[in-house]
């Protein structure tokens, strides 16, 4: 049966028993092992193509990993097709845009992109892949000043449930595209995109870090001050502690920090006189705010890029005021106890609160803020989602009916009504056959 498929696709094709098999299906999460009864390893689109078809044909559900970041459950059956090596990145100067491959990670674009003074609107981390993440929407480091990444997204080619290669975009397919935008699973492979860059000629950011006995003092001046702050400045805010952050490790006395993210695509001057506000708020471990190499964004948020164990749940906010803060304090301030490696509120609003002209998929337009926690300690997963539930539940009065699916975690996205039920009937007409559709 493999033998028809592996004369049909340029790139490795694996059964379930097959040696390579752990290596090539190994994501960012060591924790999950996947263990489909059929890997298709795509090196090209007519790859992605072969393996729908087959699938179709012999009655198997069909799975899409690229670096794996987003995974969160392990595929257990089927076909599972995996994308990394579609990593080319073309960088088109004049027009300012990007064409990227489905196995590229962000730091791939950044670096295609930066000589050429061009950016794109990418995750705080650059080891994320770039399709996953756009697919969800995407709130990075420039969420306030450039909005979700996925409005960025010009068009995406895609393989359909039918194994059909489209266009998915003004020239193409517009409603697909329209979906793409946020909409996040069952919408087919997609096996490249084209991504408008962002011309950012100065970078200024980095973080600060507070001891813990600053936490209150800093979290509630903070929130204070984003509601007067800049709207290019993209700030959050992540308490952390267990050893898990560059930024702790460096001090190794502490056992929990406030750390202090900030990105503002400008210079200096105007840069340092936007945080100043915020380097008042109370004394710094740490500060590495400073202008920046757009080449930079790991470096500048103190992001860990190894791959590890992770569990993660967030929510949306409406607003964050200081009732919020004294239920948030309440729970992971000092003293509290949780098994999180790092919570985290982030400020976005601004930019991300404007739809593309032609609309789009995306979860939680409207939030003003995220709630997100983070934890690292396979240990104590199975303790997450009980101590999750009661600090979301604590941020009920504020809390978006939206979840953003690249937020939700082990949980599943969220839309607005009208939006779920539009999205419903673009899979159905995409994957009539259901091949994509979550199983288990």
């Amino acid at each position: 049966m493999l033998t028809e498929l592996d004369s049909q696709v340029v790139g490795p094709v694996m059964s379930a028993v097959d040696p390579r098999l752990a290596g090539e299906v190994a994501g960012f999460d060591a924790t999950i092992a996947h263990t489909p009864d059929v890997v298709v390893g795509a090196a090209t689109a007519a790859d992605v193509v072969a393996a729908v078809r087959w699938a179709h044909a012999h009655g198997m559900p069909v799975a899409v990993q690229g670096t794996g970041h987003g995974t969160r459950a392990p595929v257990a059956s089927g076909l599972l097709i995996t994308t990394w090596r579609l990593d080319q990145v073309r960088v088109d100067r004049v027009a300012g845009t990007a064409t990227i491959g489905a196995g590229a990670r962000w730091a791939d674009v950044i670096d295609a992109a930066a000589p050429l003074g061009l950016v794109p609107i990418a995750a705080t981390d650059p080891s994320v892949g770039v399709v996953g993440y756009l697919l969800g929407g995407g709130l990075g480091p420039f969420a306030r000043s450039h909005g979700f990444s996925s409005d960025h997204v010009e068009r995406c080619t895609v393989v359909t449930g039918t194994g059909d290669l489209v266009e998915a975009g003004p020239a193409g397919d517009a409603e697909l595209l329209w979906a793409l935008r946020g909409g996040k699973h069952g919408l087919g492979v997609v096996t490249d995109l084209r991504l408008r860059l962002a011309r950012v000629p100065a970078l200024y950011g980095g973080y600060l870090a507070f001891a813990e006995e600053h936490v209150p003092a800093v979290v509630r001046g903070w929130l204070a001050w984003t509601r007067q702050a800049p709207p290019e400045v993209t700030t959050n805010l992540t308490i952390v502690h267990r050893g898990e952050e560059r930024a702790i490790r460096s001090h190794p006395d502490a056992r929990k920090l406030a750390l202090l993210l900030v990105t503002y695509p400008g210079g200096a001057a105007e840069g340092e006189r936007a945080v100043a506000p915020l380097r008042a708020l109370a004394p710094t471990l740490a500060d590495t705010l400073a202008p920046m190499p757009l080449t930079d964004l790991a470096e500048m948020h103190g992001e860990s890029m190894d791959p590890g164990p992770t569990w993660v749940r967030g929510t949306m906010l409406r607003e964050a005021d200081d009732a919020l803060a004294e239920a948030w304090l309440a729970h992971v301030g000092p003293g509290a106890s949780h098994p999180f490696g790092g919570v985290q509120l982030r400020h976005v609003a601004g930019a991300t609160e404007v739809d593309v002209p032609e609309g789009s998929a995306v979860a939680g337009r409207g939030a003003r803020y995220t709630a997100l926690l983070v934890g690292q300690d396979p240990a104590s997963f199975d303790a997450m989602p009980d101590v999750a539930e009661t600090i979301l539940r604590s941020l009920d009065p504020w809390r978006m009916p939206e979840v953003n699916p690249n937020f939700a975690g082990v949980a599943a996205g969220v839309w607005a009504p009208d939006v779920a039920r539009r999205l419903a009937a673009v899979r159905r007409r995409v994957d009539p056959h259901g091949l994509f559709a979550p199983r288990g």
